[in-house]
């Protein structure tokens, strides 16, 4: 195929595919072919697929669909997660024309240049076994924040994940490989890097490096005005780390993203997670201990097989009761090749249902709870660079998302703001300090 076409993308799932989409359209760029928007026409299509649940399966199929209604001649290319898991299977639906596994997705163009004709459906995949390179990666075209790769992959194989199998190993560059891509970064107008992976806490897998030396040398780079942790296990997030990052360091935010799963200790350990109750509360707690403004936020499953009423209701309770800020609640879904899939006890998915919309009730609460915390406190603020509805938003340090009066002049700027009320959204309306000393 020639050079000097039109591509689009479209990215389903996590942050690390959002690193790996803006680095592959990077390289699409530089070899002559213009990016545009999904509904622009492209010549080219590129989707990169997620797979932790099935609604994102069936999310790919939409897109493809809705891809071939905007240029029936499109040449459409699958990659990521659900590409690397079912790669016949995507083959199989109508209009896609390439399907690329974890390692080929990096060679995109390579494999796209040497078709030949639309004809069939090419595909290109190794065995998750073999796939042991670490590609860096990381997202421009936000010019508030970049997601920053800095890991791949999982050894932990909980029961109800698919991830290690799409992924593969654990793995990631050196230290000082990882610095100079954020150095990269720091040339940017970005303010903000998150740092992203599957599993970052593992980074190092166990050797002479480890994330708590990669922390400490990222919060030497100039130009960055934050770091923040995208997730981490709480069996990971040792003492050393929340201390430097609550205490010692120049850059990194005082908010976590830890997994919890379950209260539940007896589905903790079917889920075959690393750690009990009593790790995870440790950890909040001495968060707080050291910053009582921190924000934390929870990933949580319902309807895992087995989660009786008293089990879910366990969990409930656990969560009320601590000290977090947010919930982000997932459906537990049957997917192939895991543990969890053969497992008795499978909840009809009603009751799934119910118990989400309780969880995310009680998120709404856990937040609003913190927020309201907050009112007549002082945060900074990195406006972000759009106008919602005559309103200018940004998150603060600790994740609290603010807004103000439209000012074009503010966007991707960093400013000192304190926090006067939650209007009907659950939106943090703010004052700038300036205009506050001069009132």
């Amino acid at each position: 195929m020639s050079q000097y076409k039109k591509v689009a993308f479209y990215t389903l799932g996590c942050k690390l595919n959002f690193s790996e989409t803006s680095t592959i359209a990077r390289n699409f760029e530089e070899a002559g072919y213009a990016k545009v928007d999904f509904d622009n026409t492209p010549d080219i299509y590129v989707i990169n697929t997620c797979s932790v649940t099935e609604n994102a399966d069936k999310k790919c199929v939409q897109l493809v669909k809705k891809a071939k209604k905007v240029n029936p001649e499109s040449f459409i290319v699958i990659i990521g997660c659900y590409a690397q898991l079912k790669p016949e299977k995507i083959a199989e639906i109508h209009g896609v024309n390439m399907v690329l596994g974890a390692n080929e997705k990096f060679d995109i163009i390579k494999h796209i240049e040497k078709q030949e004709t639309l004809e069939g459906v090419t595909i290109e995949y190794d065995k998750i076994k073999k796939v042991q390179d670490f590609k860096p990666s990381f997202s421009y075209g936000d010019r508030t924040r970049s997601f920053l790769k800095i890991q791949d992959g999982c050894d932990y194989f909980c029961t109800f994940c698919t991830i290690p199998l799409a992924r593969g190993k654990s793995r990631n560059t050196s230290i000082s490989n990882t610095v100079n891509e954020a150095k990269k970064i720091s040339e940017t107008e970005v303010k903000e890097i998150v740092l992203t992976g599957v599993n970052i806490g593992d980074f190092g897998q166990g050797g002479e490096e480890n994330f708590f030396g990669l922390i400490k040398e990222l919060d030497k780079i100039e130009g960055i005005e934050r770091f923040r942790i995208s997730s981490i296990e709480p069996n990971l997030l040792s003492n050393e780390i929340i201390d430097f990052c609550l205490t010692d360091s120049q850059y990194f935010v005082p908010h976590f993203h830890i997994p919890l799963q379950s209260g539940s200790d007896e589905l903790l350990k079917k889920m075959r997670r690393k750690y009990l109750r009593e790790t995870y509360t440790d950890r909040v707690e001495q968060i707080k201990k050291i910053s009582p403004d921190a924000c934390i936020g929870v990933d949580v499953i319902v309807g895992f097989p087995g989660e009786t009423e008293e089990a879910f209701m366990e969990t409930y309770n656990y969560l009320n009761e601590l000290n977090i800020s947010y919930l982000h609640v997932f459906t537990y879904s049957e997917r192939a090749n895991t543990t969890a899939k053969k497992m008795d006890g499978v909840i009809p998915m009603n009751i799934r249902k119910e118990r989400s919309k309780m969880l995310r009730i009680l998120s709404e609460k856990k937040k609003r709870a913190f927020y309201e915390s907050q009112v007549g406190k002082s945060g900074t603020v990195l406006w972000e660079s759009q106008n919602d509805n005559g309103y200018i938003n940004g998150f603060t340090e600790n994740y609290i998302k603010v807004k103000h009066p439209y000012d074009p002049s503010l966007e991707n700027t960093m400013e000192k703001v304190k926090y006067l009320s939650i209007d009907s959204d659950g939106l943090m309306f703010a004052e700038r300090i300036e205009e506050a000393i001069e009132a």
